[in-house]
């Protein structure tokens, strides 16, 4: 299981006194055992719970690092991007936009998306073949363009 992974790739940044990686993959296992309580009862996440968590991680890093470049606090911004890099390492691959748009064609082709009226079944058929694999606002405004 992915959580695993991250728990023996921590015991190995620790070994490694690699500080940054530590504090990154111990912030990313609160925050797995944080979504596993939450709620009513207690579950333990799958492979797809745990990836949900980390992407939502890499949000919250993208977000700081924005805010910290604009506040001018730029090696705060630098060590946020650290971060980011080593989340993504446990996530799967982004599509290129080449991959994406073709993604794209082919769900319009098989679905006969015309229509802006078709916005909301055409994201949730792209949304169902990208798999997570792309940035959300990214997929949006490829869609839009194309029922506009």
């Amino acid at each position: 299981m992915l959580i695993d992974q991250i728990r023996v790739d921590l015991t190995t940044a620790m070994k490694a006194k690699d500080t940054v990686r530590q504090r990154t993959l111990r912030s990313v296992i609160a925050a797995v055992q944080e979504a596993q309580v939450a709620g009513d009862s207690a579950t333990t996440l799958d492979d797809d719970g745990v990836q949900a968590v980390l992407k939502s991680q890499v949000k919250r890093r993208v977000d700081a690092a924005e805010a910290f470049e604009a506040g001018g606090a730029d090696d705060r911004a630098a060590d946020e991007r650290a971060e980011i890099e080593i989340l993504e390492t446990y996530l799967p691959a982004a599509l290129s936009a080449d991959e994406l748009d073709t993604i794209v064609s082919d769900v319009f082709s098989a679905n006969g998306f015309e229509t802006m009226a078709d916005m909301g079944s055409a994201m949730k058929a792209v949304n169902a073949e990208v798999a997570g694999r792309a940035d959300g606002r990214a997929v949006a405004d490829l869609v839009k363009s194309r029922l506009s």
